[in-house]
């Protein structure tokens, strides 16, 4: 018995060093987990619940039954069917163009020249702007008297656009605004993928011959295709909640003529304006399931696309 105990007291010891380990990481993992519960998966578990919720009173809580009529009628909204066509000519116009300049801005912005610093200065100042103070600047550009854009214009020989108050005008003007909007953190993001690129490569292909057009071509855009990637799926997600970039433009309403409603904004008119809570909760889940198809699509095709 007296040699057991000796033996059970260093399995103890053992347990306890183990228990330790594993506890450890989990007490400093648990402020950000309680975070995730609370803010994350609570918000999207109470959508979820009530989305199915026919007739819900919010401040009551009092609904008449468990049923899909809020996903029926929000699928047969003609406001609804506009918002997706809308959201989805802004996120596939957006995100290509935008990721398209940002590669080219962000490959110069690597480049040592002079005054490098004031050019990327000039390019990320927009990420520390106010986007209200920004929307309401380029309202100003876009005014068709007296904006700089109609200015611009002019000076090619085209006519003044009513860029504002011509309705067919308005997602052109959103669209404009959401490419230089996202445009910073794209080059940002670019641009740390650029200087992760190893010298290497451009020395050996410069030993070659090779043009600066065909290195471009085949060493930066495939070494630099996760980073596209990445950039992609971020920018798609950040495009299908395009919502605080209207209002500054058009004073608070989708368009003009309210033509230019976007998925988001079709979430708040319901929620906050209609107070249609299950109506609002329903149009959050389809949307939610949209990105969610979409992103997996690109993950997928991203890993046939990229070069290592």
């Amino acid at each position: 018995m007296r040699s057991l105990v000796p033996q059970i007291t260093k399995k103890s010891k053992h347990d306890l060093r183990k228990f330790k380990i594993f506890a450890e990481p989990m007490l400093y993992l648990l402020p950000f987990a309680l975070g995730i519960l609370i803010f994350t998966l609570y918000p999207v578990g109470y959508v979820f619940i009530t989305s199915f919720k026919e007739g819900f009173k919010y401040l009551t809580g009092n609904f008449d039954a468990y049923g899909i009529n809020n996903f029926k009628y929000v699928l047969n909204d003609p406001y609804f069917i506009s918002s997706l066509k809308n959201t989805a000519i802004y996120v596939f116009t957006v995100v290509p163009i935008s990721t398209a300049l940002a590669i080219i801005l962000a490959n110069l912005l690597n480049q040592k020249i002079k005054f490098i610093g004031i050019f990327q200065t000039v390019y990320f100042l927009p990420m520390v702007t106010s986007i209200t103070a920004v929307g309401l600047a380029w309202k100003f550009m876009f005014n068709t008297n007296y904006g700089i854009i109609n200015y611009l214009l002019s000076l090619v020989g085209i006519a003044p656009v009513n860029w504002l108050l011509l309705p067919k005008n308005n997602i052109y003007v959103l669209i404009i605004f959401g490419i230089w909007n996202i445009l910073p953190f794209t080059i940002i993001l670019l641009l740390s993928g650029l200087q992760n690129i190893n010298e290497l490569y451009y020395t050996a292909a410069k030993v070659d011959g090779a043009k600066p057009i065909t290195i471009f071509y085949r060493i930066t855009i495939p070494l630099l295709s996760p980073t596209i990637g990445l950039v992609l799926i971020i920018n798609m997600i950040s495009t299908f909640k395009v919502f605080t970039e209207i209002f500054p433009l058009f004073n608070g309403s989708p368009g003009i003529a309210y033509n230019i409603y976007t998925v988001v904004y079709y979430i708040y008119d319901q929620f906050y304006v209609k107070w249609k809570f299950g109506r609002a909760c329903a149009a959050a889940l389809i949307l939610f399931m949209i990105i969610f198809i979409l992103t997996r699509l690109q993950l997928y095709i991203q890993k046939k696309w990229q070069h290592y």
